[in-house]
């Protein structure tokens, strides 16, 4: 009888286990995972992908960009009414045709004339230049006569520049050697002498190579001192038509 008793209550508890160990397993089963986040920069790092020996350097590597490649022949973009780009340490070479104007006692003994000038000219900056004109010419009047010969170095400094149009002026100095055949004194003895000019003009760019212009110098030689007779003194403007090339 109390073997009887006894077996009862252990075969209940064994078949209660059998019922409750399904239902175990299946929650088990449905309960969430929990996903583990890194909490420190050590865990990112030991974290993040390492490259193997057998990686190819190509997938690791970032891919550089291509180099944009330059237009070297490209010429500079120009404004409409902008100045256009000068070239600087360009030599010209040129001609200056106009009308040469005798003031003074040189007028007395000469008339104006239409004369040539040999120009050259140095671009050494964006504002200015050198510019060198040589000349020679024999003005005649009845029976006298005036001789004129110089060499005049100046500076020609630009005002501003309008597209390829530029306003200028210059000064400078020069060598020169007056000499006039004088009625009744005799010719003068020609002495080289020094002298100033100065003026003003416009020039026009019609290209890289050629400008065309218009000049007024007026040139100053000081007086030539004769050993008989009065000394010779006057001065004379040139109003030239310009062509430069450059090159």
């Amino acid at each position: 009888m109390s073997q009887t008793n006894f077996r009862i209550p252990l075969v209940a508890t064994f078949v209660a286990i059998s019922f409750l160990s399904p239902s175990l397993s299946q929650a088990q089963t449905n309960s969430p995972r929990k996903i583990q986040t890194p909490d420190t920069a050590a865990e990112l790092k030991d974290a993040s992908p390492k490259a193997t020996p057998h990686t190819n350097a190509t997938e690791t590597a970032p891919k550089a960009k291509a180099p944009v490649k330059v237009e070297e022949n490209e010429e500079p973009a120009v404004s409409d009414h902008g100045p256009a780009p000068r070239r600087l340490r360009q030599h010209g070479l040129g001609l200056g045709i106009g009308q040469t104007m005798l003031f003074g006692n040189y007028g007395k003994y000469g008339q104006d004339k239409i004369t040539a000038d040999l120009l050259y000219s140095y671009a050494a900056s964006h504002s200015f230049d050198l510019l060198v004109d040589a000349h020679m010419s024999t003005h005649k009047d009845n029976s006298e006569e005036m001789k004129l010969m110089g060499l005049a170095g100046s500076i020609k400094g630009r005002m501003f520049e309008y597209d390829n149009f530029s306003p200028y002026f210059l000064a400078g100095l020069g060598f020169y050697a007056p000499q006039a055949d004088r009625d009744g004194s005799g010719q003068t003895a020609r002495k080289l002498t020094f002298g100033t000019n100065f003026g003003g003009g416009m020039d026009l760019r019609l290209n890289d190579n050629y400008v065309i212009g218009v000049m007024a110098q007026m040139h100053w030689p000081f007086k030539v001192q004769q050993d008989s007779g009065s000394d010779l003194k006057g001065y004379y403007m040139k109003l030239l038509l310009t062509g430069m090339y450059l090159f």
